[in-house]
């Protein structure tokens, strides 16, 4: 799923547009991958599976970014 990324927000929450792609207002700073690591758990916490089962598959270092759901 692509997901666009908004750090330093004021709350985190994880909403999908209507075409399709996603956004996260994660709190964290884009810094030393804490941002990452948040949004890693808004999408476990939101799909209801474990925090080891996703994982971003590209675009790391960028604002928009690939995330992959193991088991979906």
């Amino acid at each position: 799923m692509r997901v666009k990324v908004k750090p330093n927000a004021r709350t985190s929450a994880l909403t999908q547009l209507p075409d399709g792609s996603w956004v996260a207002q994660v709190k964290a700073p884009a810094i030393e991958g804490r941002a990452n690591k948040e949004l890693i758990a808004l999408v476990a916490e939101h799909f209801h599976c474990a925090k080891a089962a996703v994982s971003i598959a590209h675009g790391a270092s960028g604002r928009t970014k690939v995330v992959r759901i193991e088991g979906r």
